[in-house]
């Protein structure tokens, strides 16, 4: 009886980690056995940077807030403690935005947190 291979398949599979692995450089975005490595190692740092990306946004925010704070004579945790006291529902985006872009809307905010 006579070997079955589903060549089909196998060269579907191929033929879609070939399509991921394409604008990699040299032999990661023409073979296979590479461009499988190279795009599952991508698909990982991918992963992975979905959740950092979060997290260096906020540490971003943090920074521009306590910079715009300071310069009222104010640190950032006494900022925004003074912020959710006052019930103020003011995001650290939107707070890290009024520092960097709209100074006297930040002035504004720190005036009454006061």
């Amino acid at each position: 009886m006579p070997r079955s291979v589903n060549s089909v398949a196998a060269k579907a599979r191929r033929k879609k980690i070939l399509k991921q692995a394409k604008g990699y450089f040299g032999r990661r975005k023409n073979v296979h056995t590479v461009a499988k490595n190279a795009v599952d190692r991508g698909l990982t740092f991918a992963y992975r940077d979905r959740k950092q990306n979060k997290r260096n946004f906020r540490s971003l925010w943090i920074t521009r807030i306590n910079a715009g704070a300071r310069e009222y004579g104010m640190s950032y945790s006494e900022f925004i403690g003074k912020v959710n006291k006052n019930g103020i529902s003011l995001n650290r985006k939107v707070l890290a935005d009024l520092a960097m872009n709209h100074p006297d809307a930040f002035k504004a905010v720190v005036d009454k947190v006061k």
